[in-house]
């Protein structure tokens, strides 16, 4: 059977074993043959995630394609794996981001090419660990290692200011996760146990779960990142290469949000009740007041890293609305909605943030000065017609038109808020003002303004790897925006089961949702 075979081992290990076979390929001399490896070993990881999603069972909760080895005895550490539908979901999402990291960066790098490869080889690799980890040591061991390549990403192949970017990177996401590891060795003192499953249900005090959540939440927090742990993102964003951007919005990013699904939620439920209205406050924070600072930014990296941070308060937002939707209208139905849809916006966002921040970096590549400023740029559209669409598909996708992907997660999150509170909803939904609002500003200044540079004039369109990348991004843009429905299904039953999980007692007084087709 399908759910008998190692495919986690094999999406986890297989990318660190290509990143040590692209190594030894050695300098640049042979760096078609480290892009060849690369690229093959991140199409076949894609290719496993085929029979990984064929054969989950949408209709169980339970961890499943499950593999468990005693690791550490002394402390009962297990080399344990397995998927629910969120992690899933993931995991695809991760192989996919790899797939266009390693096409984009087979054009664009030159140097240390090798290195280049097995950084971001190494990355997939740790982050499909993180999102399949059963144990909370070996969840915490990915959770660190996946910081290793993207610092050397940034300071190796960044832009001139990459040491202090990739040093604050480090350090902000460093010391937000110690405080991670102390919560999870209290857990361990609790149970005996460092399965993260054996957590839920604890019977712990609203005292000990509320210290419980603050240390998660600053773990987290950060990662996502969340307002106003949010600074090292910005400029992470603007000194990252192009596949560092990439990674950036479209995987690690979610790792915060993963995070509050997995931990947060089902061992914390009071404290997450109790809280909810601070996140929903810093949600707000992050979708209204960072969305006006985007507007301000003259350079295009660090307007779409502040349009990213907005988006995800979308998803923060989703995740514990549900307290206060369940407290307000006594029903699971549209608090299912919403944690469903903190979920699609996580896989939407990735595709929109994710492809403009490809197209800000082909730009930068082919300017002189690798300028990004908006105002060095204008009458890209004349030049570069194919590319002027493509980016144009990823824009309104960003600004969330109906029929792409950048919709569906955030009209589910704004509707199922509205069911409790109608301002909530209200400031929420500004971000459909306010993203349009810098997304097509910066649109029309850079494709459609009076040509600031003769360079520009000169550019030359997209050629067929640049093409295939974008083919690949509009498809995932129309698929979750037009038929999410083979993501839908995969989570139904598990979001079921995570907020039975997360909702105290007290207000679970409907057994399940109504599921939405």
């Amino acid at each position: 059977m399908l759910t008998n075979l190692p495919i986690l081992s094999a999406l986890i290990w297989l990318p660190l074993l290509g990143a040590v076979l692209v190594l030894l390929t050695g300098g640049d001399k042979h760096a078609n043959t480290a892009r060849g490896i690369a690229v093959a070993v991140t199409i076949i990881s894609l290719l496993l995630c085929v029979p990984l999603y064929l054969g989950f069972d949408a209709s169980s909760y339970e961890m499943q394609f499950i593999e468990d080895h005693l690791w550490i005895n002394a402390y009962k550490i297990h080399y344990a794996l397995g998927v629910d539908g969120i992690s899933l979901v993931m995991i695809i999402l991760t192989n996919f981001t790899g797939l266009l990291v390693v096409i984009a960066g087979c054009h664009s790098v030159n140097v240390r090419v090798s290195q280049y490869m097995a950084a971001f080889l190494t990355m997939q690799g740790m982050i499909v660990g993180v999102f399949c980890a059963m144990d909370a040591i070996l969840f915490y061991i990915f959770w660190e290692g996946m910081l290793i390549p993207m610092y050397l990403s940034i300071g190796m192949w960044g832009s001139a200011n990459r040491s202090y970017a990739s040093i604050k990177f480090f350090l902000f996401t460093f010391l937000g996760s110690i405080l991670m590891l102390v919560a999870l060795i209290y857990l361990y003192n609790q149970t005996g146990s460092f399965m993260i499953q054996d957590y839920y249900g604890l019977p712990l005090s609203f005292k000990v779960q509320a210290w419980i959540f603050l240390a998660f939440l600053l773990s987290f927090a950060v990662k996502v990142p969340m307002w106003p742990v949010h600074t090292w993102l910005p400029d992470a964003h603007t000194e990252a290469p192009s596949g560092g951007s990439v990674v950036l919005a479209a995987l690690m990013l979610k790792l915060g949000i993963y995070g509050f699904l997995r931990f947060s939620m089902p061992i914390a439920p009071l404290a997450c009740s109790e809280f909810a209205w601070v996140m929903i406050v810093l949600s707000l924070i992050a979708i209204v007041y960072i969305g006006l600072i985007a507007i301000m930014q003259s350079d295009m990296k660090k307007l779409i890293a502040y349009s990213s941070i907005a988006h995800m308060g979308f998803a923060t937002l989703g995740c514990f609305m549900v307290y206060d939707i369940v407290r307000h209208m006594a029903s699971l139905q549209d608090a299912y909605m919403s944690l469903e849809g903190a979920v699609i916006q996580m896989v939407s966002h990735a595709f929109g943030s994710g492809a403009m921040f490809l197209g800000v970096g082909l730009l930068a590549e082919r300017f002189y000065n690798h300028s990004r400023l908006i105002k060095d740029y204008g009458g890209v559209a004349n030049s570069m017609p194919i590319f002027a669409a493509f980016f144009m598909l990823f824009a309104m996708s960003n600004v969330g038109l109906p029929g792409t992907a950048g919709f569906v997660g955030e009209f589910m999150i704004i509707m199922s808020a509205f069911q409790a509170h109608f301002f909530v909803a209200l400031f929420a939904a500004l971000t459909l003002i306010l993203s349009a609002s810098y997304t097509l500003w910066m649109y029309k200044r850079v494709f459609f303004g009076p040509v600031a540079n003769e360079y520009v004039a000169n550019f030359k369109d997209i050629g067929w790897v640049e093409i295939t990348n974008y083919v690949l991004l509009a498809i995932g843009v129309f698929f979750v925006g037009l038929y999410p429905e083979p993501i839908i299904k995969v989570l139904h039953v598990t979001i079921s089961h995570l907020l039975l999980q997360s909702i105290p007692p007290e207000f679970a007084l409907n057994p399940a949702p109504v599921f939405f087709a």
